[in-house]
């Protein structure tokens, strides 16, 4: 029975008694016998921590490889949570700028109907005195929230932003023509609140003798 049917958790130890040298072939003493037994000791207690370290440097290997993979998961994680959160914070000020634009335009439309009444106290020469200075305060005012007008006598017609209220033609316009401005239009930015309503004027009328010789050739 050995070592390890006893129970031990012990390595054998194995003595080396021979009195002749396997290697001279020489007899040798008590000394040598126990020189050898000594070193054939150390050798099994180098192999032994051999072992030892190679399973503990396996296993910091793993722990390491384990970290560095949830490392990388919480960073990711992070770096996601980073990006929604820009994207809400995007969301939510265009939001409020939006809200803010459309509570501004709603006000100043209501105004509109004032500021065209100034226009044309102004045409006939009656903004004069106090009225005068309310209403170039009513119109500065205006100008800070965002509110300009557009629309001059004689740029092309765009129907996208002009509202034709009169028609003609006219040998004076190669194009169809803003000849008149009746209502100056308004905006908020490239928000048009209401379109420029004019007159427009379309390039001469072809008569009927130059269509009748159009038509022949």
């Amino acid at each position: 029975m050995n070592t390890r049917e006893n129970g031990s958790g012990e390595e054998p130890v194995i003595r080396d008694n021979r009195k002749i040298d396997p290697e001279t072939g020489e007899a040798r003493g008590q000394a040598e016998r126990e020189q050898a037994e000594r070193a054939a000791q150390a050798g099994q207690a180098g192999e032994a921590g051999g072992a030892g370290q190679a399973a503990s440097a396996a296993a910091d290997g793993l722990a390491s490889a384990e970290l560095a993979v949830q490392l990388g998961e919480r960073t990711a994680d992070l770096q996601r949570l980073q990006a929604e959160y820009s994207n809400y914070r995007k969301r939510v000020e265009r939001d409020r700028a939006m809200v803010k634009e459309q509570a501004v335009a709603g006000v100043l439309s209501e105004l509109l109907p004032v500021l065209d009444d100034i226009g044309r106290a102004r045409d006939h020469g009656e903004l004069t005195g106090g009225f005068a200075k309310v209403s170039e305060s009513l119109e500065a005012v205006a100008g800070k929230l965002g509110l300009s007008t557009f629309g001059v006598k004689g740029e092309p017609f765009d129907p996208t932003v002009h509202e034709a209220l009169m028609h003609s033609y006219s040998p004076d316009v190669a194009e169809p023509t803003c000849v008149e401005i009746l209502q100056p239009g308004y905006r908020i930015g490239e928000r048009v609140l209401r379109p420029a309503r004019v007159a427009v004027a379309e390039p001469e009328e072809p008569s009927s003798g130059d269509a009748a010789g159009a038509g022949d050739n």
